[in-house]
């Protein structure tokens, strides 16, 4: 069961279960545990080539036994996701944990990608069950329907999950707006229906001079 301690503190309860976590995320433990490092971005082949593709150095843990293990990073935000058979879509250095039972991969991004410096793929999860993600302050939780798309500054954008579809715009920036100039040279166009989760603090990317 994951519960929050505060808003910075993830909590596990465990009996007999295993849970999915960012490597070096472990705060502290009781009770029985046995750990194991696992490889992030993904399992199998798809896996490998998709982390030499991003260059991804993400490693994740899998932490099994009895007792409470609590988890945290850098004091960062932690969200809690429940999934019901569906997907999330989250930046892998966002996936914080999953419950053990969860699948996890990675999927194309394409252009979405690269605009952020992120690679060009994104970590997934689906299945049932939960799954902890962070945020750099906390995150905001914004509906995306049919009659409302959303736009997106690439360096807010936390993860996504439901029916919805998304492309990059270019051309006018936030920035621009506001007369600052520079800023991201392209924006995050979702449509259908679902939930966005975005961050208060800009992460660098390569899309535009933040």
């Amino acid at each position: 069961m994951f519960r929050l301690q505060g808003s910075k503190v993830l909590a596990v309860d465990m009996t007999g279960d295993a849970v999915k976590a960012k490597n070096g995320s472990m705060v502290a433990y009781d009770g029985q545990m046995a750990f194991k490092k696992l490889s992030g971005g993904g399992e199998g082949l798809r896996g490998m080539v998709t982390r030499r593709l991003t260059g991804e150095q993400m490693t994740v843990m899998e932490v099994k036994g009895h007792g409470t293990c609590w988890f945290a990073d850098r004091a960062s935000e932690i969200n809690l996701v429940g999934l019901r058979g569906d997907k999330l879509y989250v930046e892998a250095g966002n996936l914080l944990a999953t419950d053990g039972g969860l699948r996890t991969g990675t999927t194309f991004t394409g252009l979405r990608g690269a605009s952020q410096g992120n690679g060009l793929f994104t970590t997934t999860v689906e299945g049932h069950g939960q799954a902890a993600i962070i945020s750099d302050g906390p995150a905001v939780v914004l509906r995306v329907s049919p009659q409302y798309p959303l736009i997106v500054d690439p360096g807010a954008y936390v993860a996504h999950q439901g029916d919805v579809r998304q492309s990059l715009q270019s051309g006018v920036t936030f920035r621009t707006l506001l007369g600052e100039g520079g800023g991201e040279a392209f924006q995050i166009r979702f449509e259908g229906d679902g939930l966005v989760y975005v961050q208060p603090s800009e992460r660098n990317t390569i899309a535009g001079d933040l």
